[in-house]
């Protein structure tokens, strides 16, 4: 009875504090009293959460601590975990964990429990959990542990060992001295000790008690018994291993001889969490406030523990919308999709989940255990004092698995719990200075480096790749190609570690870095360069072209549309005044025609006339006679002046109107962009040029600073200080000034998200310096410089290249530090670049690319006006003179019927006049004498279009007739009849 009400009384508590949205307590559960381990825990768990807070728009959430003991009851531990809504247990004695689990089932409280070694199948923590929301995760520095056994018997290690560690030394430090114990070697071990006249002492003790040194322990303390074991090594006293969590590689400059196994756990680059919250406090100036950093032998830890926050806040968030369902929780994409409404969500659905993690995937082991997917690589160092520019850093086990479940095409090589270590070459003790294989690191930038898709697997081409054969060829050698996990060049963080292409070489996972890669100062600090197979590249900009409107009819958008109207207005106002004035002015044409009738042009302006006149006065052509009247010709003398202005208007801003577009170029430099706001600019996060514009902005910070401080010293004198006052802003701000627009205007995160904002900004974005399709299969972002941008410009028409190079560098091929290859791979790149091989490479690559795009040269246009945008003027040509055409035929045919219907009234008429002389039987009579008499003109009536003048004895054509014209007749003489009349049509 007690357990029902306990579990009904646990229900409403979680329901209850399930609901509030966004109140999260996440409670971490410690056994005894906080030691330095577990405050540094803390201190990375409130970090993480600050993180998450800032990145992923969410509030109230707060991390408190709760300590346990051996004699916790049940009771007081409830007590306790009442107001817990997501617990993190970090307990490792067995009782309290069982306790914890106890009571997180009885509460129904969603519980994750780390466990810091390989459980036991036949625990009894292994019984069936219920519903899912009770996981035991065994962290990645636990699952690396596990290398030990497997490792170091392939080393053929059959004396005693002494294993050196410090405080920092495994996960957990009795699990890691149970897993030397379990070996069949004889093992001591010994704490490292710190200055350099101990640690001499330190050496000439393990020389007579040891013939292998294993550290497990961080690099520095490494780096500095090799430095002071110069003698050992060459005797060949010691045979070292390395077996280590710090991810920052073995450098020692001084150390001129060493001969060393290197194992340590590699990051799978694809989360980059531990660059994510530097970067995030560094940014927010939280690193110096909180006195924080992560040091390299802790990122491990780290990236998990981050893990543990992610999976707390997205439990959370999934439970709240499972039971709320509301519409958006604003949950930030950097959860990878979590906020997906899932129904009944568990813990165990959670961490199953594919996503991208630092250190692996969280595979699932047995019920509710689960472990993380750490991979190793196991290194072989060989450093000569006789040799010293011959230093090999070979990878002879090319990865190390706890399980076999990877995607990735280039991993053909893993240890799962059942085969172990599987060697890359035929044993881990190869001797690497006879290899003549090397493992080449690429990222996909074209041209330089391209993915085809292969049915027989990726092919790569380019003109990398073609370089690399010919130098092969000549070499002697055989590679094999992979791609870099993380997609970069190659970037140092604040602890001095590289990722990307340089990471690889200075770990020793790659022999050779093959790309566009630039050579920088601070990338020869850590690997060398070959001498530069391509030209100096440097940083860019890119934007989208401007779009250039072409039409037809551009002179017509001169003027705009109201202003058209008022023009056609006027023009039928005007006519209609020009008609009106001559209609009714007593001095018109119209109205006074005896007055001009012995004018040479007599023009009557008639309605059609008015609009003619009109018309014809704004062309060059001219409008002709001006109307008789003086008002009539003020009205002329008006739309002379009207037309003159619109005419002279119009042609000044045509001429404009199809100039000065093309010669537009706002953008033309680095400097335009920082004199301007309204385009945005921005480099792509995390980019060569994002470290360009931070550090010269930081630059121009501390010379401000300096000068700052020098004008505000109270010590100086007077007159030096007047030295300093006459400069009111001493050093330049522009780059402080731009990289401040950078980050308000927001830097891309990606290729895709810089190409789409430079192709679909409304007031136009600039990309600044690098980008480049870093293609894994297919796609994977990487970054480039400015050869990347003039392919990009090369393959789409909508982008250009803008304004010269800046921080220009060479290309050149990268390998290990002292490596062999540098001098044998720059002597041949020497003999291709006089043979021209170069050159052709170049040629086949760039000029006769196959994905080049054939565009317009937009610099073309400057030399004339295209027919794009005068070609309207021809379509008015054409247009007129089809109208004309259709107007003649229609004047043809209308004035051809209207004749035929004139001449046959015409006849109609004549039948029915009597002309003298002439019988309506067609025959002549003689005339009777008859007095002299001189009669008036017999008109015909106005149906009829002639007159006949008895006394001439002719016919005449009267041309005033509105009845028949278009008819002309000829006078004929008096005939004997009608066949001496003469009609012509």
């Amino acid at each position: 009875m007690r357990e029902v009400l306990l579990i009904v009384v646990s229900i409403v508590l979680s329901w209850a504090k399930i609901l509030p949205k966004d109140a999260l307590r996440i409670t971490t559960v410690f056994d005894d009293a906080l030691g330095a381990g577990a405050k540094r825990a803390l201190e990375h768990l409130n970090v993480s959460l600050v993180y998450h807070k800032g990145t992923g728009n969410i509030s109230d959430f707060e991390i408190n601590v709760i300590v346990l003991n051996k004699e916790e009851r049940i009771e007081v531990v409830q007590r306790k975990f009442k107001e817990a809504v997501f617990l993190l247990s970090f307990v490792q004695n067995p009782d309290l964990r069982m306790l914890v689990r106890d009571v997180s089932l009885a509460l129904r409280l969603p519980t994750i429990q780390t466990v810091w070694s390989m459980p036991n199948i036949t625990d009894e923590t292994n019984s069936s959990m219920g519903p899912g929301n009770y996981v035991s995760l065994v962290p990645a520095s636990a699952v690396f542990d596990n290398i030990i056994p497997d490792v170091i018997p392939q080393l053929n290690i059959t004396r005693e060992a002494t294993v050196l560690y410090d405080q920092y030394s495994g996960s957990s430090m009795s699990h890691f001295i149970r897993m030397f114990e379990d070996l069949p070697v004889k093992i001591k071990f010994e704490r490292v000790v710190d200055n350099d006249e101990d640690i001499t002492a330190h050496l000439r003790k393990l020389q007579e008690t040891t013939s292998t040194v294993i550290f497990v322990t961080v690099t520095k303390n490494v780096e500095r018994y090799v430095l002071h074991a110069g003698g050992q090594i060459n005797r060949g006293l010691f045979r070292w291993v390395t077996i280590t969590e710090d991810v920052r590689a073995f450098k020692c400059e001084d150390c001129f001889a060493v001969e060393m196994f290197w194992v340590r756990p590699y990051p799978t680059g694809k989360a980059e969490e531990v660059r994510a919250i530097t970067a995030y406090m560094a940014e927010n100036e939280l690193d110096v406030s909180m006195n924080y950093s992560i040091h390299t032998w802790e990122e491990i830890d780290v990236c998990f523990l981050n893990d543990l926050i992610e999976l707390a806040i997205v439990y959370s968030k999934e439970l709240n919308r499972t039971l709320t369902r509301p519409a958006n929780t604003g949950m930030s994409s950097y959860f990878y999709g979590f906020n997906q409404p899932h129904i009944n969500v568990t813990l165990t659905d959670l961490v199953q989940r594919h996503i991208p993690r630092e250190y692996g995937q969280f595979i699932h082991l047995d019920q509710h255990h689960f472990y993380q997917d750490v991979k190793a690589y196991i290194f072989r160092i060989d450093r000569l004092v006789d040799e010293p520019d011959k230093n090999y850093n070979k990878l002879v086990d090319l990865q190390y698995y706890q399980n076999c479940h990877t995607v990735d095409w280039f991993q053909i090589g893993n240890w799962t719990l059942e085969t172990g270590v599987i060697p890359f070459y035929t044993t881990l003790g190869v001797k690497v200075r006879k290899i003549n294989h090397y493992r080449v690191a690429i990222i996909v930038s074209p041209p330089f480096i391209q993915y085809n898709a292969d049915k027989n697997g990726p092919r790569y081409e380019g003109y990398c790749i073609d370089l690399l054969k010919l130098i092969q060829e000549r070499l002697q050698f055989t590679y094999e190609l992979f791609l870099v996990e993380d997609g970069s060049y190659g970037t140092m963080d604040d602890n001095g570690n590289w990722n990307g292409l340089i990471g690889t070489l200075v770990s020793g996972t790659a022999d050779i870095a093959l790309a566009p890669l630039s050579v920088m100062a601070e990338r020869e600090n850590d690997v060398d360069f070959t001498v530069p197979y391509y030209d100096l590249v440097g940083t860019t900009i890119l934007m989208k072209k401007q779009d250039v409107e072409y039409s037809l009819f551009k002179f017509m958008k001169v003027l705009e549309l109201p202003v058209w109207l008022c023009i056609v207005a006027a023009y039928l106002f005007t006519s209609l005044l020009l008609w009106v004035f001559e209609k009714f002015s007593p001095y018109s044409y119209s109205n006074n025609r005896m007055r001009y009738s012995n004018d040479p042009e007599q023009r009557e302006f008639t309605m059609k006339e008015c609009l003619w006149f009109c018309m014809t006065s704004l062309t060059p052509q001219g409008g002709g006679e001006a109307p008789k009247n003086v008002s009539g010709r003020l009205v002329a003398a008006t739309w002379w002046l009207f037309g003159f202005i619109i005419i002279a208007s119009y042609t000044a801003n045509l001429a404009a109107f199809l100039t000065v577009s093309r010669l537009d170029k706002p953008i033309d430099s680095l400097d335009d962009l920082a004199k301007q706001y309204k385009i945005e600019y921005a480099p792509m996060k995390g980019s060569a040029a994002e470290t360009y514009f931070r550090r010269m902005a930081d630059i121009e910070e501390k010379f401000y600073n300096i000068w700052k401080t020098m004008s505000l010293n109270e010590s100086m004198s007077v007159r030096d200080r007047s030295k300093l006052a006459i400069w009111d802003y001493p050093v330049s701000d522009k780059f402080t000034n731009m990289w401040r627009y950078m980050k308000e205007s927001g830097l891309p995160a990606n290729l895709q998200e810089a190409i789409d904002r430079v192709l679909s900004s409304k007031d136009g974005f600039a990309y600044i310096g690098v980008f480049s399709a870093g293609l894994c299969s297919p796609v994977r972002e990487s970054l480039g410089d400015a050869t990347d941008i003039k392919y990009a410009v090369l393959t789409n028409c909508q982008l250009q290249q803008v304004g010269t190079e800046f921080s220009r560098k060479p290309y050149a091929i990268a390998v290990q530090t002292g490596s062999a290859l540098k001098d044998d791979i720059s002597r041949t790149i020497l003999q291709l670049l006089n043979k021209r091989q170069l050159e052709i490479l170049k040629e086949k690559w760039w000029a006769k690319n196959p994905n080049r795009k054939s565009c317009v040269n937009m610099e073309d246009d400057s030399n004339g006006i295209s027919i794009q945008n005068i070609g309207g003027v021809f379509i008015v040509i054409l247009a007129g003179i089809v109208l004309s055409l259709v107007t003649l035929v229609f004047e043809y045919f209308c004035t051809r019927k209207r004749i035929r219907k004139t001449t046959k009234h015409l006849h109609r008429k004549l039948s029915t006049v009597a002309f003298p002389g002439i019988s309506r039987e067609n025959s002549v009579h003689p005339k009777e004498e008859e007095p002299v008499h001189t009669p008036n003109p017999i008109t015909v009536t106005d149906e009829s279009a002639f007159t006949f003048d008895p006394n001439g004895g002719g016919v005449y054509h009267r041309r005033g007739s509105s009845l028949v014209e278009g008819i002309e007749m000829r006078r004929v003489g008096n005939g004997d009849g009608v066949n001496n009349a003469a009609f012509e049509f």
